[in-house]
C-alpha cells in the first residue's frame, strides 16, 4: 500500500497507546479509533471508503492493522472489545518518540515472535498482518459488544439462573437460588455434594450492573461469609483495583470475584453440560472460519 510508510503506521499507533496511557483501565476500541482521529486526523486517502465496502472509511481499518504489530510485541492488550497500554507499552513510548522508530521497533517484535512460534502453522494461526485478520478483529468486538447488551438486558432472576446453571455444568449442587426481593446479601448457595456433607458452603452474590463493586459492597459480601465458606462474587460491572486488591489479600475467607468477561469465559468452557433450558439465557453459537495450511 504505497500511501502508507512506518513513519504513518507509527503515527497512528503511536496515538493509539499514548491515548490509551492515559485511561489506565482500557477503552473500547469504539472509543479509541474515535479519538485516535482527533488526534491524528485522517488523510484525504483515508477518508475514502475501504476496497469493496462503500460507506466503511478507510482510517479506521488502517488504524486497525497499525496496531498488529505493537500487540505482538506486547505493547497493547486487546480483550473482550477493550484495549490497553501495557507497561511495556508505556516504556516503548517514553524510549521511541519518533513515529518511524517507534513502528520499527514494534515490527521487529513482531518478527521476534513469529520466529518463536511453531513451524507450521497457518496464516490465522500466527496472526499474520492481512485484511482478514482486521477483519476478524472486528468481528470479535461485535460479539462481545452482543453478548454485554444481552446480558445487560436479561432480567436479574435470569441471570441468577444463568450464574446457578453454570455452577451446575461445573459439578457444584445448587441448594438454593434467592426469590425475587430482598436476599440478605446472597442469590445462591451451593455446595460440592447434593447433601452439602462434603466441603464447605460455596455463597454467591450476583450483581448484574453496570457500576463496579468497591471495597464497601466486597466488605458487605464478606459480612455475610463464615469462617470456612467460599464466597463467589458475580458483577458484571466489574471490581474495583482496591476491592481486587483486597479480595487478593485475603487470608481468612476464601474469595472469588468474576467480572463478566470472566463469566463469558466460564460459560464457553462449559456450556456443553449446561441444560438446553438454560443455555437458552445465552445461547452462543461458534464460529468457523477456512484455515489452510501455510
Amino acid at each position: 500500500m504505497a500511501e502508507y510508510t512506518q513513519r504513518r503506521y507509527g503515527e497512528l499507533s503511536r496515538a493509539v497507546l499514548e491515548i490509551l496511557e492515559q485511561a489506565p483501565d482500557g477503552l473500547s476500541a469504539a472509543d479509541t479509533l474515535e479519538r485516535v482521529a482527533r488526534q491524528v486526523p485522517p488523510t484525504p486517502f483515508e477518508e475514502g471508503d475501504w476496497p469493496n465496502f462503500p460507506g466503511v472509511r478507510r482510517y479506521e481499518k488502517v488504524v486497525r492493522f497499525a496496531t498488529i504489530a505493537p500487540v505482538k510485541a506486547g505493547w497493547l492488550t486487546k480483550s473482550a472489545g477493550t484495549w490497553t497500554v501495557t507497561p511495556a507499552g508505556r516504556q516503548a513510548l517514553a524510549t521511541h518518540s519518533d513515529p518511524a522508530n517507534f513502528y520499527r521497533e514494534a515490527f521487529r517484535l513482531y518478527n521476534e515472535w513469529k520466529k518463536g512460534r511453531p513451524e507450521g502453522l497457518s496464516p490465522a494461526e500466527m496472526d499474520i498482518p492481512t485484511e482478514s485478520a482486521v477483519s476478524l478483529d472486528e468481528a470479535r468486538e461485535a460479539a462481545w459488544a452482543d453478548v454485554k447488551t444481552h446480558l445487560a438486558t436479561l432480567p436479574p432472576y435470569d441471570f441468577q439462573e444463568l450464574v446457578a446453571a453454570l455452577l451446575r455444568a461445573m459439578d457444584y449442587h445448587v441448594a438454593w437460588i434467592a426469590p425475587p426481593g430482598a436476599d440478605g446479601g446472597m442469590d445462591i448457595l451451593a455446595f460440592g455434594d447434593p447433601l452439602g456433607a462434603v466441603g464447605p458452603r460455596i455463597k454467591v452474590q450476583v450483581k448484574r450492573q453496570e457500576a463496579r463493586i468497591g471495597t464497601e459492597g466486597l466488605h458487605s459480601f464478606k459480612g455475610i461469609l463464615g469462617q470456612d465458606d467460599i464466597g463467589i462474587f458475580v458483577c458484571t460491572g466489574g471490581f474495583s483495583g482496591p476491592a481486587e486488591a483486597e479480595a487478593r489479600r485475603e487470608t481468612t475467607r476464601r474469595l472469588t470475584l468474576i467480572d463478566l468477561e470472566g463469566l463469558y469465559r466460564l460459560w464457553i468452557e462449559h456450556q456443553g453440560k449446561v441444560p438446553e433450558q438454560h443455555r437458552r439465557l445465552l445461547p452462543l453459537t461458534p464460529v468457523y472460519y477456512l484455515d489452510l495450511p501455510r
